[in-house]
């Protein structure tokens, strides 16, 4: 699971790689300036290609054929490998609705502010996590709610 983590990681750093480098927001101009929502909204778009892109090798990957291997050891490796990309598969695509969500915030005017407390997410955990929907603070809570109910 934290290859996967680390793959969407990969991803979005690729993303980051074709944004223009003569700028970057930051915290010394108005929150959710036309600026910084044009920046986000192309990091976005750049996140969602790169995603596509990997999904079409993992597509590739599952439609190179059906599992022959007539040793029962690497059947089951073959096996397990293609769990892996299917695992994959569906983790892009809960990626992609997710960043479709935020282009939609952005549209609406929503994008950057909490879901919960209605603050500002802040500049620094967008940039790391460009579909954020809270801030770390009511993600924190929200997280040991989930785990408590969990427990119970």
């Amino acid at each position: 699971m934290a290859s996967a983590a680390h793959d969407d990681i990969d991803i979005l750093t690729k993303a980051k790689r074709a944004l223009p480098r003569d700028y970057t927001p930051s915290d010394d101009e108005e929150y959710m300036s036309p600026r910084q929502l044009n920046y986000f909204r192309v990091l976005l778009l750049e996140w969602k290609k790169s995603v596509v892109a990997a999904s079409e090798g993992t597509l590739q990957s599952l439609q190179d054929g059906p599992i022959r291997e007539p040793d029962l050891n690497d059947r089951a490796s073959s096996e397990t490998d293609w769990g892996i990309e299917l695992r994959t598969r569906d983790r892009q695509r809960k990626l992609g609705a997710k960043i479709d969500a935020a282009m939609r915030r952005i549209d609406e005017g929503e994008y950057g502010w909490c879901s919960k407390t209605g603050e500002p997410i802040g500049i620094s955990r967008l940039i790391a996590r460009p579909i954020a929907t809270m801030t770390v603070e009511a993600q924190a809570a929200h997280e040991r709610r989930e785990k408590i109910s969990r427990d119970d």
